[in-house]
């Protein structure tokens, strides 16, 4: 995008770099594609193995295949032998889409914190650029979960003309004061991290200690106290009942939670973290559509909506998805809701592929 592009909280940005994958092939008629938001680490590499994954700097993709693999591809629920699916990365992030570690055309250095701040709103329009780009007018459908499902209730509310179906996983209309600390405490983090340079760390360490501490307490949100104890209970990590009466890693589940911290440091950066969560914290479909009530910003909606929620889910519970399924019927709005039994808590979108798939499927086909 060589245009300049305005931004929601203020000031433009350009030009602007849309790194996206698309999988299918797009029909004559350009009417079977489907978008996919990602979440908050997510990226556009939905499906399939990355062949090119050391050649593009990205060597842990050679570890498993795109993160909802078992969803998208030929005979799955998003089949690319019908649909067209397509995902772009997103305004801030580190995986290909400009953010703060591209350079500032201005300096020829990464932006860091000169980024200027972006919303889910700026995603969504950068998006709609994208497919205008491809010549296409309008969504079959846009599926996501948990930031993605925020993405997909946005691009319903700001372009309800070129939305037909939206499938909201595991996504509210705002996050909860409660998620609003999590993302604090995790920003504070890397924030006081001694390498942490004001956001101008590229030429160094980095904040590496800061945004791991910043991911194992994210990693506790995605998680069920169900999950948990299943998984690790009380554990010790040696598989024996010898404590070392120290500080080290002596439970399972804190070895299991060092390792997301270690091998999130290894593909992520921590200006995007701070970016991308600050953007999830301003999230509000009432109040930017509705003057603060969610049944009014729903009168916007024209798509088909399916809202699911899953019953271990404290990030954004059942209550939060209930209440966009409740604002959308007052509204005389097709809406489906589903709330799914998972003991996995807010991944569950990302796991319980077999149950969403089958959501997902129906959804698309009725």
């Amino acid at each position: 995008e060589a245009a300049s592009m305005a931004l929601e909280l203020g000031g433009h940005i350009g030009p602007v770099t849309v790194e996206y994958e698309t999988y299918g092939s797009l029909a004559a008629t350009k009417d079977n594609v489907v978008f996919v938001a990602h979440a908050l680490s997510g990226d556009a590499h939905v499906a399939g193995w990355n062949r090119r994954a050391v050649e593009t700097g990205r060597p842990w993709r050679q570890k498993k295949p795109g993160w909802w693999d078992a969803l998208v591809g030929p005979g799955k629920p998003l089949d690319t032998q019908k649909y067209f699916v397509i995902c772009p990365n997103v305004l801030g992030s580190c995986y290909g889409t400009t953010g703060p570690s591209s350079p500032d055309p201005c300096t020829g250095k990464p932006y860091g914190l000169r980024f200027p701040m972006v919303t889910i709103g700026d995603w969504v329009k950068l998006h709609m650029r994208l497919l205008d780009a491809l010549g296409i007018d309008r969504v079959q459908a846009v599926v996501g979960g948990s930031l993605g499902g925020q993405q997909a209730l946005e691009m319903a509310l700001a372009f309800p003309e070129r939305v037909e179906r939206a499938a909201v996983l595991a996504a509210g209309a705002r996050l909860s004061a409660q998620g609003l600390a999590f993302n604090a405490v995790g920003r504070y983090c890397i924030l006081h991290d001694p390498h942490f340079a004001g956001g101008d760390y590229y030429d160094g360490e980095g904040p590496v200690t800061g945004l791991a501490a910043a991911r194992m307490l994210a990693h506790i949100t995605y998680l069920s106290d169900e999950g948990m104890h299943a998984k690790f209970g009380r554990r010790l990590q040696d598989g024996t009942n010898n404590r070392q009466s120290g500080f080290g890693i002596e439970y399972a589940v804190e070895s299991y939670l060092d390792h997301q911290g270690r091998a999130f440091v290894e593909r992520f950066d921590a200006n995007s973290y701070l970016y991308i969560t600050r953007a999830m914290d301003y999230y509000d479909a009432a109040a930017a559509w509705g003057g603060g009530s969610l049944t009014e910003a729903c009168r916007r909606i024209r798509s088909k909506m399916l809202i699911v929620s899953f019953d271990s889910d404290w990030l954004y519970p059942p209550d939060d998805c209930k209440e966009l399924a409740l604002a959308l019927l007052q509204t005389k709005k097709r809406v489906s809701y589903v709330n799914v039994p998972s003991r996995y808590g807010h991944d569950s979108f990302l796991v319980e592929t077999e149950k969403v798939g089958r959501l997902l499927r129906g959804f698309l086909t009725h």
